[in-house]
């Protein structure tokens, strides 16, 4: 049956908002055509060979009353929950054993059929005979229930999934920042480490040029004092030497700064008022003595003064000649 003789076939098989499909021997539904009849709300699909329903087929939300009864039906599209307008719904004579669980999402359904199929026990309780109207009725009502009740627990399954796929990437990122933080840790530790090697680096090319700088100071001070010392050498090498009398030089001064002192102390105790006190009686008496003693021996004391002259007028030229 080619496309067109399809489209003019289900033009004759329209009455007013059905169309009729039965007895066609078809083996796939004709969806896009189905899809141009919007007016269309009761679709009678019995008696073919239908195998399955593609997910196009549930874009057919128009669709009220629809009867797929005696095909070949193994399982029914995941999004048949789609037909939201579907209140009668005959499966009865397929080879069904589950539904989708978007079934549990046809409110509107009113009417079920799901006698002569292979379902598991469950759903089959659910469905029960389906002998008449009112158990028809109730099937619908029952199996929407037991598939509320399958889509709750899907839900759960999928937040426990979710919940479960959360905390797993929480644990991710959670190790994802513990590994971010211990190789920022870690080049914080190379950085900390590398700053501390170039300190250390630094440390000792400062302690080698302070030691450098220490050893040329050494080297210098060691220069001067041989230096220093060498010109203290040459000195004393090209000092003339020192005169032979200068111990006596030494006596002389230590005779003439007594000869001076007792002067002074003859001197005081003659010609001031201190000579009547007791401490200058014995001097005078020991000047007038010395006097009279010295004008006895006039030609010594002549001498002897003479002898001082020139011993003086020699120390004089000696301590001269050792300041030049």
């Amino acid at each position: 049956m080619s496309k067109n003789s399809k489209v003019l076939n289900l033009k004759d098989k329209i009455n007013g908002n059905e169309v009729d499909l039965s007895l066609c021997n078809l083996t796939e539904v004709p969806v896009r055509e189905l899809a141009a009849v919007t007016k269309a709300t009761v679709l009678d699909l019995s008696c073919n060979n239908i195998i399955s329903l593609p997910p196009e087929f549930c874009n057919l939300t128009h669709l009220v009353k629809l009867d797929l009864n005696k095909n070949q039906l193994t399982s029914l599209p995941d999004n048949l929950g789609n037909l939201v307008n579907l209140q009668h719904l005959d499966l009865f004579g397929n080879k069904l054993t589950v539904l989708p669980v978007s079934f549990s999402q046809l409110r509107s359904l009113k009417w079920l059929d799901l006698k002569d199929n292979p379902l598991e026990a469950n759903l089959a309780k659910a469905a029960g005979d389906c002998l008449d109207e009112k158990q028809c009725k109730q099937c619908a009502s029952k199996v929407l229930q037991h598939m509320r009740a399958i889509q709750e627990e899907v839900d759960r399954a999928r937040e426990k999934r979710l919940l479960r796929e959360k905390e797993l990437e929480r644990k991710k990122e959670a190790k994802q920042r513990e590994r971010e933080a211990r190789e920022k840790e870690a080049r914080k530790r190379e950085k900390a480490e590398e700053k501390e090697k170039r300190r250390k680096e630094y440390n000792a090319q400062m302690a080698a040029l302070a030691a450098q700088e220490q050893q040329k100071k050494k080297n210098e001070e060691k220069k001067k004092k041989n230096g220093q010392a060498a010109v203290n050498k040459k000195a004393v090498v090209e000092s003339p030497p020192k005169p032979k009398r200068s111990l006596l030089g030494l006596m002389l001064k230590l005779l003439l700064l007594l000869l001076l002192g007792l002067v002074g102390v003859a001197a005081t105790c003659r010609f001031t008022d201190l000579q009547k006190e007791a401490m200058c009686v014995p001097v005078n008496t020991a000047v007038n003595d010395g006097i009279s003693w010295a004008k006895q021996q006039e030609v010594v004391v002549r001498q002897l003064v003479q002898n001082l002259s020139s011993a003086a007028k020699e120390f004089l030229d000696s301590t001269q000649t050792s300041k030049n």
